[in-house]
């Protein structure tokens, strides 16, 4: 299997996040996303496995994997009939499942994904954010 770099530092479209991964061994990966949105900031980390889609098409991995997030909401926030106050607590269970492309002799990965999540503090809700992210290797 193998991945095609060790490090990569980028931006996520949707919400809007700064993300970086690292492999850890040639399969797994950590991933962390620093979101900013309208109604606050937060932090989520993943642990992803990584796999080859197929041999014809090189350069292009799926990935899955666990995570959680913690987060403060700004300004106050409505989610269907429940207030986030100015600094109310966002915490949560996380999951990602996507496809990667690193294009070959480029230090560029492109990535689309979907991330469901379960919100735990203040108000349970479950919700999807996922995106676009375009990140440098090395």
């Amino acid at each position: 299997m193998g991945s095609d770099y060790q490090t990569a530092v980028g931006v996520k479209f949707w919400p809007g996040s700064i993300t970086i991964k690292h492999f850890i061994q040639d399969n797994a990966a950590l991933e962390g996303l620093a979101n900013f949105w309208d109604h606050g900031f937060r932090f989520t980390g993943f642990y992803e496995l990584h796999g080859d889609v197929t041999s014809s098409a090189p350069g292009l991995k799926w990935y899955v994997g666990p995570g959680a997030h913690i987060g403060w909401y700004n300004g106050g926030w409505y989610h269907g009939d429940y207030y986030y106050r100015d600094g109310g607590l966002s915490l949560g269970i996380d999951g990602i499942l996507g496809l990667e492309y690193k294009i070959n002799g480029a230090p560029i990965a492109l990535s689309l994904d979907i991330n469901p999540y379960l919100e735990l503090a203040s108000h349970t809700y479950v919700d999807v954010w996922g995106g676009l992210g375009v990140k440098y290797t090395f």
